[in-house]
């Protein structure tokens, strides 16, 4: 299952999540961001390549439906309700990436 975790920068938690889900069984991850100051800008690529997307904050999703979507009319996409409010790896971010993701992917 391909997986894109998506935030506003590509800084923080998308990368983070990238992180923690990078060496589960059967999974693949990638992430971006929605801004164009993104380290790694969401593209149609990236959207066609993702089984299920991953969005910090409503807004992401929003934006991701409003440019493109064509591309996403038939993909899951899920809120996880992450604010701004975490560094690269914080541990309080990194259990709930852990918790969410794995509650909507069935896999606790």
């Amino acid at each position: 299952m391909n997986i894109l975790f998506v935030c506003s920068r590509n800084q923080w938690r998308s990368p983070t999540a990238e992180q923690v889900w990078r060496n589960y069984p059967g999974l693949s991850v990638k992430s971006a961001g929605t801004s164009r100051n993104a380290k790694k800008p969401i593209s149609i690529d990236l959207l066609q390549w993702a089984d299920v997307i991953f969005t910090m904050e409503q807004k992401h999703k929003n934006r991701i439906v409003a440019e493109f979507h064509r591309v996403v009319e038939h993909k899951t996409i899920h809120v996880l309700d992450i604010p701004d409010d975490y560094q690269y790896m914080d541990p309080e971010l990194v259990e709930h990436i852990k918790d969410s993701v794995s509650h909507r992917l069935g896999l606790e």
